[in-house]
């Protein structure tokens, strides 16, 4: 099987789904081209074997033209069996085309569908991105595959080089800074929570203001900055508890990775966690923008050790039952094997 992927994303979650997968189908003889931009972070976590085509997306810019004819160009001379866009954006530069099938990968509730003129099928990682396609009008099919994460974790960051005591309760944070990822509401937290040392992984438009939210409060001497990580998994593995506090979630892949490293997870009740998780199982939940809730719930998880060790290994089953890397890669090849055009 041949599938060249369009993806013209940034930094995030999102993204390093995308690498996993690419490795995914690598492993299994699926020859990939991967079309993205220039200069990203993660360019140097790609398969080796995955072909990777850099350029820089522009609706309208001389550059896109260029992209398009390389695009073209290899799709006639080694055709592939499936195109596949990630996100709205990548899914506008879909091509007309004849040969195989087309699909697009949604993470997200699109606002309208213009976007996917051009893409046969639509695949949403969770059920809720689904029925919100149908409902604003989608009539093609539409299928629902979740994401996977890595789940070999290696070893813990040193707490002496962020300036954190061995025997401190941590908290971690990890995503872009902006409003919709909820960390106000894990700062304002801190206020009920005195004995809680909190890591914030990341960065983003927000950050002076939570900076400033951080000290109006009294609580910034509890916080560490750590700034963008590529890899948070060390971060996460050497924390005590996971929270995830966004008012808007459509899934969590972070949440998956703090799965994989046995981590307590702590969750607002956004769209992603309120389908993934069971409260009191793999995770202990609240409702959005509720400080006073995700407090009470921190509290609980630093005072109980059994109570920790309960929700990490809940959460680690479930990843293990219904986010696996076997489940969710064999859920795609299966799809594409049967979207593909029958030989006569």
């Amino acid at each position: 099987m041949k599938v060249i992927h369009l993806h013209f994303g940034k930094d995030g979650g999102a993204e390093r789904f995308f690498v996993h997968l690419l490795g995914a189908f690598a492993a299994r003889d699926v020859e990939q081209t991967a079309f993205i931009r220039p200069r990203r972070g993660w360019r140097g976590s790609i398969d080796p074997r995955v072909r990777v085509v850099e350029g820089t997306f522009r609706r309208i810019s001389i550059t896109r033209y260029f992209l398009a004819a390389k695009l073209r160009r290899l799709m006639r001379d080694d055709p592939p069996d499936v195109l596949m866009a990630w996100m709205p954006r990548a899914s506008r530069f879909m091509p007309k085309w004849n040969g195989g099938v087309r699909v697009a990968r949604l993470g997200d509730y699109p606002p309208r569908l213009d976007y996917f003129r051009e893409i046969d099928v639509l695949i949403c990682n969770t059920p809720g991105i689904a029925e919100h396609v149908v409902k604003i009008g989608w009539q093609r099919p539409v299928h629902v595959i979740s994401n996977f994460t890595a789940t070999r974790i290696g070893a813990p960051v040193d707490r002496s080089l962020v300036n954190t005591p061995a025997d401190a309760f941590v908290v971690v944070g990890v995503g872009r800074f902006v409003h919709r990822k909820g960390f106000h509401t894990l700062i304002e937290a801190l206020v009920k929570s005195p004995g809680t040392l909190l890591w914030l992984v990341g960065d983003g438009e927000e950050r002076e203001n939570l900076q400033k939210l951080a000290a109006s409060l009294g609580v910034q001497d509890r916080i560490r900055w750590l700034g963008w990580q590529a890899d948070p998994l060390p971060y996460i593995a050497a924390a005590d508890v996971f929270s995830m506090p966004s008012l808007h979630e459509p899934l969590g892949n972070v949440l998956l990775e703090a799965w994989a490293a046995g981590k307590p997870v702590v969750s607002s009740l956004s769209e992603g966690p309120r389908w993934m998780m069971q409260d009191g199982v793999d995770g202990l939940v609240h409702p959005i923008g509720d400080a006073a809730g995700l407090a009470a719930a921190i509290e609980r998880l630093r005072q109980d050790a059994t109570l920790r060790r309960v929700i990490g290994a809940g959460g680690r089953a479930t990843l293990d039952a219904r986010f696996s890397e076997e489940g969710i890669t064999g859920a795609y090849l299966h799809l594409f094997t049967s979207l593909r055009p029958k030989t006569p």
